[in-house]
């Protein structure tokens, strides 16, 4: 079953959605917001697997929004305009339902996002892995974890660079932190995830891999810092 959540300034927006995730089985809505910052103080006490996220609202833009989360569940937009779907895919969408959208649309994107659910529970480290398998074009390549220096995310892609090599492969940044990050990996901004092992240096708004100068996004301050502090 998987937690979701769903935010739009409009009411009836919502009741549309609520209508139609009551057809999906595997689908449990665990709240409703018309207000973007009172879900953020939800989600700050509560984990979800799925938002789905209105663009245009009022204050701050779902766009917006989702910089703001620090290791973001994934996300669904709905929208009534088109000029954003390219951006929205950029933050690692699972879909973009353009409003009015159908119950079979709808549907569609659920089941995209309980197959990325499932995806990222096989692929997984298990506790005490040392190795990952990483698809790259129609190989699957084994890798230390420990020779990792960072995942950046480029596109469509993330490119996972070692000492000695860089390794491409189609994966989405939230697939790469389920592999990371439970090995010792920290997301430092929303196109880098590095290997804490490995960071040399630290200041107020970069992280270095050696000579590398990797960007610490703002939603991601906090948990550098906690890093630094422990």
């Amino acid at each position: 079953m998987l937690k979701a959540i769903a935010i739009d300034d409009e009411p009836i927006a919502l009741e549309v959605i609520k209508s139609l995730a009551a057809e999906v089985v595997f689908i449990s809505i665990e709240g409703y917001f018309t207000n973007a910052f009172k879900a953020m103080e939800y989600l700050q006490k509560n984990k979800v697997d799925l938002i789905f996220l209105d663009i245009k609202m009022p204050n701050i833009s779902g766009i917006d929004f989702m910089k703001t989360i620090p290791n973001p569940p994934m996300v669904i937009f709905t929208t009534a305009y088109s000029e954003h779907a390219v951006q929205s895919f950029e933050l690692d969408a699972i879909d973009y339902l353009l409003k009015p959208f159908s119950l079979p649309r709808f549907l569609k994107a659920c089941n995209k996002a309980h197959e990325q659910a499932e995806l990222r529970k096989k692929s997984s480290p298990a506790v005490g892995t040392t190795s990952i398998f990483i698809k790259s074009g129609y190989e699957q390549v084994r890798v230390e974890l420990a020779d990792i220096l960072y995942a950046e995310s480029t596109g469509n892609y993330v490119q996972f660079v070692l000492a000695d090599r860089n390794i491409v492969s189609r994966l989405t940044m939230a697939d790469a932190e389920d592999l990371l990050i439970p090995a010792g990996f920290i997301r430092v901004h929303r196109s880098f995830i590095a290997a804490k092992k490995h960071i040399s240096k630290v200041d107020k708004r970069s992280v270095w891999i050696g000579t590398k100068e990797l960007p610490i996004g703002a939603a991601y301050a906090d948990e550098v810092e906690r890093f630094i502090g422990h």
